[in-house]
C-alpha cells in the first residue's frame, strides 16, 4: 500500500516538474530511474490538452538512460496529435512505429483499438496506417487493417480505400479487390473518381469489357464525371480487346465532354490497330497527331508493327525519323527490328545493329539475347549461341527458360545430346520447370541415334545430381516414349515411377492405355484402365483435347480408343458426345 501511495504521489510532481519546464530534474538517478512507459503514458493523459507540449515532452523522454517508448506509448503521443490535427506530426510518428512493430497483427490492432476511443481520430490513424502499408507493397498488411477496422465499425478515409484497391489490382488480387470494394459499399463510403479508375483499371488486366461498361454506368448514376485517365483506361481496354469502333467512340465521347485526346489516348488506339496488322488505320491516326508530340512508345509501336507485317524498309525509316527529332531509341525499339532480322536470317545485319546499340551505350537485355540465340540455334551455329550466352552472364543477365529452351533445342537439333543433356540439368538447378517440348526433343534427339537407354540413364544421372525427380518428368518421359511407339521404354520408365513410389497421374495412365490399344496389347491395355478406374483417375476435357490434337493423324482409332474407355466408366460420356464432332 505504501509503495502505491508513493507511486500515486510520483506522477503528480513529475507532471508539475514538466509544467515547468525543469526537464533536468527527471534525469536524477533517483527520479529517471523510476521512469517507465506507464510513467510516461501518465503524463501524457495529463498534457493531452496541449499536443506541442506533449510532443516536446515525448522526444526528450527518449534521451532519458535505458529508457525505451513502448508501442502504446508511441500509439497515445500519435491520438494527441491526430485529436489536435497535426497530422503530419503523426503520420511521420506512425511510419516509425510500424516499420519495426507488427502493427497489423490482430492482437495488436484489438489492443490499439481500445486504448483510444475517438472515432475520428482512430479513423484517420488506421486510414494512415493502410496507406502506408499500401505504399511499401505489404498489401496483405494492409487488408488486414482494413478488415480489422470494419469489423470494429470505423471508417477508412477514401484515400486509404484507393491505396488498398490500387495495391491489390497491381498484385492481381483483383477478386480480394471487389470483396473490399463491396465492403467498402457496406460501409456506406461513397466512391468518387479515383476509386472508380482503380476499378475500371482492374476490368482492363482482366480484359472485362461488361463489367467496366457497368462502372461507367453507376459512375453517371452516382453524378461522378469520367476524367481523361477514366477514358484512356476504357479506350486501352477496348482496343485489347480488338473492340476498335467502341475505343473510337469514347474518343468521340471525351472530344465532346471537352476532354482533349493525350498522347496516351493515340498511343492505345495506334496500338490497337497495329496489333492486328491494320497499318491503315494505325498511320491515319499517327497523322492526326499536330498539337501532340508523339513520344518513344508510339514510334516504337508503328516499328513494331511494320516489323510484323514484313515492312522492314519502313521500321527503319521511323528510325531514322526518330533520331533525327532527338527522341531516345530504347532496347525495346532495337529488338522488334532486331527480331525481324533474324527471322529472316540476316545475321550479319543483326549484329550491325547490336554494334549500333553497343556504340550508343544502350544495353542488350534478355530479349535481345535470346533472339540472337534462337536464331543461331535455328541455322545450327552453336558456338555463335553459346558465345552470347556466356556475354550475357558478363552482362549480369540471367538466363531465362526462354535461353535453356532454344538452346536445347538447337544441340537437339545438332545432334550434340551431351551437350542438351548438359543444359537441361542446368535448367533445373536453377528451378526452371523444362516444357513438354524441351523433354521431346531430348527423346527425340536420342531415339533418332537410338540411344534410347541414355535416357533411362538421364533419370539416374538427375538423381545423383540432387535434382528432384518428380511426376512432371516422369509424365513428359512416359507420353513422349508413347507418342514415338516405343511402348517398352515407356513402360520402363513407368516401372522406376512406381518403385520410386510416385504415383501416376492421369496423363500417364491414358499415354499408356492408347500406347496399348494401339499395338494392340489388350492385356496391358486392361491393367491400366483397372487401375486407373481403381485409382479414380477420370480422363478430363483438357486431357481428351490435348490427345485427341497430339493424335490428330490417328482419328479412327483414337474415336475407337474413347469409345473403349467411355465404356470403362473412365470418362464422362456426356463429355464425349459433346466434343465428338472434333474427330471428325
Amino acid at each position: 500500500m505504501a509503495s502505491l501511495s508513493a507511486e500515486t504521489q510520483f506522477i503528480p510532481c513529475l507532471w508539475a516538474v514538466v509544467l515547468k519546464g525543469r526537464w533536468d530534474i527527471l534525469l536524477k538517478p533517483g527520479i529517471g530511474t523510476r521512469i517507465t512507459s506507464a510513467t510516461i503514458n501518465q503524463i501524457l493523459a495529463y498534457l493531452s490538452s496541449d499536443a506541442s507540449l506533449s510532443l516536446k515532452f515525448f522526444k526528450w523522454a527518449e534521451s532519458v538512460p535505458d529508457y525505451k517508448h513502448s508501442l502504446h506509448t508511441s500509439w497515445a503521443m500519435i491520438c494527441i496529435l491526430t485529436k489536435h490535427k497535426h497530422f503530419k506530426s503523426a503520420q511521420q510518428l506512425l511510419e516509425k512505429i510500424a516499420h519495426k512493430d507488427f502493427l497489423s497483427s490482430p492482437s495488436v490492432l484489438n489492443s490499439l483499438l481500445g486504448t483510444h476511443e475517438d472515432f475520428d481520430s482512430n479513423s484517420h490513424i488506421f486510414s494512415w496506417l493502410i496507406i502506408f502499408y499500401a505504399k511499401c507493397r505489404m498489401t496483405q498488411d494492409a487488408l488486414q487493417v482494413f478488415e480489422h477496422i470494419r469489423i470494429h465499425g470505423l471508417k477508412p478515409h477514401l484515400h486509404a480505400c484507393t491505396s488498398l484497391l490500387n495495391s491489390l489490382v497491381k498484385e492481381r488480387l483483383t477478386a480480394t479487390m471487389w470483396k473490399v470494394y463491396k465492403n467498402m459499399i457496406k460501409l456506406e463510403i461513397v466512391p468518387n473518381i479515383h476509386i472508380f479508375n482503380v476499378l475500371i483499371h482492374a476490368c482492363c488486366k482482366s480484359g472485362d469489357v461488361e463489367k467496366a461498361e457497368e462502372l461507367l454506368s453507376e459512375m453517371e448514376f452516382s453524378s461522378v464525371l469520367p476524367d481523361i485517365f477514366t477514358y484512356n483506361t476504357l479506350i486501352t481496354l477496348y482496343c485489347k480487346r480488338g473492340l476498335h469502333y467502341e475505343a473510337l467512340t469514347v474518343q468521340e465521347r471525351m472530344q465532346r465532354e471537352g476532354l482533349s485526346p493525350d498522347i496516351i489516348t493515340y498511343n492505345s488506339l495506334i496500338y490497337g490497330f497495329c496489333r492486328e496488322g491494320r497499318m491503315r488505320e494505325a498511320l491515319r491516326l499517327f497523322s492526326e497527331l499536330k498539337c501532340i508530340t508523339p513520344n518513344h512508345i508510339t514510334y516504337t509501336t508503328l516499328i513494331d508493327a511494320y516489323c510484323r507485317v514484313d515492312n522492314l524498309e519502313e521500321a527503319f525509316k521511323l528510325r531514322d525519323l526518330m533520331e533525327a527529332k532527338g527522341i531516345f531509341l530504347g532496347v525495346v525499339t532495337y529488338n522488334s527490328i532486331l527480331r525481324k532480322l533474324c527471322e529472316k536470317g540476316r545475321i550479319r545485319d543483326a549484329n550491325k545493329l547490336l554494334k549500333e546499340m553497343s556504340e550508343k551505350k544502350i544495353e542488350p537485355d534478355n530479349i535481345t539475347c535470346n533472339t540472337l540465340i534462337n536464331a543461331y540455334c535455328k541455322i545450327g551455329d552453336m558456338v555463335s549461341a553459346m558465345k552470347v550466352k556466356n556475354k550475357m552472364s558478363e552482362a549480369g543477365l540471367k538466363p531465362d527458360q526462354f535461353t535453356y529452351k532454344a538452346l536445347i533445342h538447337g544441340f537437339c537439333k545438332s545432334k550434340d545430346m551431351e551437350n542438351a543433356k548438359e543444359l537441361l540439368f542446368n535448367m533445373l538447378s536453377v528451378d526452371f520447370s523444362p516444357s513438354y517440348c524441351t523433354y521431346s526433343w531430348i527423346i527425340d534427339g536420342y531415339c533418332n541415334q537410338e540411344n534410347e537407354d541414355a535416357v533411362i540413364r538421364l533419370l539416374d544421372e538427375l538423381a545423383r545430381r540432387g535434382i528432384c525427380v518428380d511426376i512432371s518428368i516422369f509424365r513428359a518421359l512416359i507420353r513422349r516414349f508413347c507418342e514415338r511407339e516405343k511402348v517398352d521404354f515407356a513402360h520402363r520408365i513407368f516401372k522406376i515411377m512406381q518403385e520410386k513410389g510416385i504415383l501416376g497421374d492421369s496423363v500417364v495412365y491414358t499415354s499408356l492405355a492408347y500406347a496399348f490399344f494401339k499395338v494392340g496389347n489388350r492385356t496391358a491395355l486392361s491393367d491400366v484402365l483397372d487401375k486407373m478406374y481403381e485409382m479414380r483417375l477420370m480422363i478430363t476435357l483438357k486431357i481428351y483435347k490435348s490427345f485427341s490434337a497430339s493424335y490428330i493423324k490417328d482419328k479412327n482409332i483414337l474415336s475407337f480408343f474413347w469409345d473403349h474407355v467411355v465404356d470403362r466408366g473412365l470418362m464422362s460420356k456426356n463429355l464425349y458426345l459433346r466434343h465428338k464432332e472434333e474427330l471428325k
